[in-house]
């Protein structure tokens, strides 16, 4: 027989959207990879490192280059002081982390705090390892949680929170007090946190990414996650780093010896390059970003439609209500890629319950021609819903 947690879940949202997107040929603004190919400089030390290169086994925590070039990033960006060799792991991806952290620090039975919207892999990997998530739904336009909401949710049984800041889909950077609020309640219940950052580099304005274990009592009991494809615009790489006080990366590091075990020594090669020499592209990038946020929004405001405020991440949300239309988010989403040639993700699809039914994610890392034109079809859409009723 089948594992009853993942042989019951349905395709992925995003794989479904971007499915029907290749088959109609429709604009894609739903999942979040970006137009542009990523530095090119980056890319080449990765071809040549596999053709010059060392192509066996690495070391199972990672190429020391790459563990010392993560440390030295945030050490630059961050403020953070971390030992390369005894908190650093390299992991195959951040969702290769989130699985050595749930798979190596819970128990049967143990509680974990996870905030809605979230990314769908949480709780099946939760599910997995034992664990029971509690679930604090978050809401628009702000996203934010309170005092009484984690009252609520922490418990005696409670071993891990789940962060995910900056925040996918609600595209917000959580703000000084929040973090505050939560490393509060992580220390007085003896909390891991475990903290999904990998939109830590795509922040715009006067936003700032704070780290959660920058924060007082948060040193010893935080699990920080990182991306390497989502600070180099390279998705596909799959090249993750978990950071963790020793105590915590004896562990980890020792699931994930037992998960994927090492990860590709020529992409680990390029990361580590990319990480001590593109500092033009940490600055640039979150510009490039920012103004196809602005010229997204600009468009669809135009339009008639209502935008929520994004302030990090690849992506920005209408609010569908707001924008004259009676569809909930799912049924206006299939109906844009069926009759409107154009992809966008339901936000209701990153709760477990009682979802948000009134919002609709769009992905702004597109090229501006891909943008107007997803514009122009966003309005075909909802003008065929309203005609529709």
């Amino acid at each position: 027989m089948a594992n009853a947690i993942f042989s019951s879940l349905p395709t992925t949202i995003f794989e479904e959207m971007s499915g029907l997107a290749r088959a109609t040929g429709a604009v894609n603004l739903g999942q979040g990879f970006p137009d542009d190919p990523g530095p090119e400089a980056v890319r080449a030390k990765a071809a040549e490192a596999v053709l010059s290169g060392y192509n066996q086994y690495p070391p199972m925590a990672g190429l020391p280059e790459l563990r010392q070039a993560v440390a030295a990033h945030y050490g630059r960006t961050q403020g953070l002081a971390l030992d390369w060799a005894s908190e650093v792991t390299v992991t195959s991806g951040a969702t290769e982390a989130l699985a050595a952290a749930f798979l190596g620090l819970l128990e049967a039975g143990d509680e974990v705090v996870v905030f809605q919207p979230f990314y769908d892999a949480y709780l099946p990997l939760i599910r997995r390892a034992g664990g029971v998530p509690k679930l604090v739904s978050l809401a628009p336009p702000h996203w934010r949680f309170t005092r009484p909401m984690l009252e609520a949710a922490f418990s005696a049984r409670t071993k891990l929170v789940v962060l995910n800041n900056p925040i996918n889909p609600a595209g917000v950077v959580l703000p000084d007090e929040d973090l505050a609020l939560l490393a509060e309640y992580c220390v007085a219940h003896d909390v891991i946190a475990v903290c999904d950052e990998v939109w830590e580099q795509v922040v715009f304005g006067n936003a700032r990414h704070r780290p959660l274990i920058a924060y007082p009592g948060m040193r010893e009991r935080c699990v920080k996650i990182g991306s390497a494809g989502k600070m180099f615009g390279l998705t596909g790489w799959k090249v993750g780093y978990l950071c963790a006080a020793p105590a915590l990366t004896h562990t980890l590091a020792r699931t994930h010896q037992f998960l994927t075990f090492t990860t590709p020594p020529n992409l680990q090669v390029a990361v580590a390059w990319g990480l001590e020499n593109a500092g033009d592209w940490f600055r640039d990038m979150p510009r490039g970003l920012e103004a196809s946020r602005d010229r997204l929004t600009e468009g669809l405001r135009r339009e008639g439609f209502a935008v929520l405020a994004s302030q990090g991440t690849y992506f920005l949300n209408i609010d569908l209500p707001a924008s004259g239309i009676t569809l909930g988010d799912r049924d206006f989403c299939l109906r844009a890629v069926a009759d409107a040639g154009v992809a966008a993700i339901p936000v209701s699809a990153f709760y477990e319950a009682d979802p948000v039914t009134s919002i609709a994610r769009l992905c702004f890392s597109k090229a501006d021609t891909t943008l107007d034109e997803g514009v122009r079809r966003l309005a075909k859409a909802r003008d065929l819903a309203r005609s529709r009723g």
